[in-house]
């Protein structure tokens, strides 16, 4: 091994060690506050790690909204939470213009008044309660990272994170969320019950004093040069190539399409599929404090990645075969 190449993997290796001290840092102040749920906060930081936006579902009273809050706190990024309820408006989400006093001759103008969407880490809880123009008031803002009022274009700080809640027994006076929109979550997280000793840990930590949020444990230029190590992970041909396959393999119109894909599946995963299944394995790789990702990796991440993008027909309807017992038949076979 040449000198040069010696001291690359030296300061490779540094790198590594450092975004696994800084990280598990997160992870404990996570913990710190969150009892169990520990899949889901891994997802959740892939998430976040990868500057993508995380659809989470469970039933009420799992900590959703006390996870993601704690996010936030131990980023120390600026946090926002808007209630989605049917009477929710676009502009109650993005902000709006009305005429105040102009700072340079004191004259009326009209001035923009930001909305929650302005923050770091924004909880976007039970969407699916507003309407479908209320939901598309996120979708420019999720995609560009910025809004469009009263024909201007707002920049929306950095690191920007959606982070949406449904509750998955409650359908009435809900508006499914469309194709497109949950084309924009990286991931859909499911929550599931604790097991016994994990919510007798619950309910005494949470009926003896009240919950203390973790004080920040990164810089946001801190966290942003997290983001730049794991999009310089270095991806083998042969991962990328097997993501791009799982996904084909769930398009029941493609020719490497999966036998139950084309019995039951109306539509697949498009190429944001493949983009996030090859992200989500970098980080995956870097949170076990490996330097490059295997299809191991993928597979470990396409249940949450795929799931809400594999979109079933009537006949899965009738059959009682869900997006998840589809998935699971293609990665069997991949």
């Amino acid at each position: 091994m040449s000198e040069a190449t010696a001291s690359a993997v030296a300061m490779a290796q540094e790198k590594l060690s450092e975004f696994s001290q800084r990280v598990q840092s997160i992870r404990e102040s996570l913990h710190q506050v969150v009892v169990g749920q520990d899949a889901s906060i891994d997802q959740l930081l892939v998430c976040a790690l990868t500057g993508s936006h995380a659809l989470l579902v469970g039933v009420p009273g799992l900590a959703k909204t006390l996870m993601v809050k704690t996010l936030a706190s131990a980023f120390g990024w600026n946090f926002s939470r808007i209630q989605f309820t049917p009477d929710l408006m676009p502009a109650d989400v993005t902000g709006y213009e009305l005429l105040g006093r102009g700072e340079e001759n004191g004259g009326p103008s009209m001035v923009f008044r930001r909305g929650p969407i302005f923050a770091n880490l924004v909880l976007a809880d039970e969407i699916n309660r507003a309407a479908p123009k209320t939901q598309s008031a996120l979708l420019e803002a999720m995609a560009e990272h910025h809004v469009s009022v009263g024909g201007q274009t707002y920049p929306l700080p950095a690191p920007f994170l959606v982070v949406a809640t449904q509750n998955p027994i409650e359908q009435e006076g809900t508006y499914p969320l469309p194709e497109a929109q949950l084309d924009r979550f990286m991931m859909e997280i499911r929550f599931g019950y604790p097991s016994p000793e994990q919510e007798e840990a619950i309910v005494l930590r949470t009926t003896s004093g009240r919950v203390e949020l973790p004080t920040a444990a990164l810089s946001q230029e801190e966290f942003l040069e997290l983001c730049d190590l794991v999009l310089s992970v270095p991806v083998p041909r042969t991962v990328a190539s097997y993501a791009v396959r799982l996904c084909g393999s769930s398009r029941p119109e493609d020719e490497r399409a999966h036998t139950m894909v084309r019995d039951y599946v109306a539509w697949g995963a498009g190429p944001r599929g493949s983009q996030n299944l090859v992200l989500a394995a970098k980080a995956t790789a870097l949170l076990d404090g490996r330097t490059a990702p295997t299809e191991e990796d993928v597979k470990s991440v396409a249940l949450p990645i795929l799931r809400h993008r594999v979109i079933l027909n009537h006949r899965a309807i009738g059959d009682s075969v869900t997006a998840e017992q589809v998935i699971r038949s293609m990665l069997k076979d991949a």
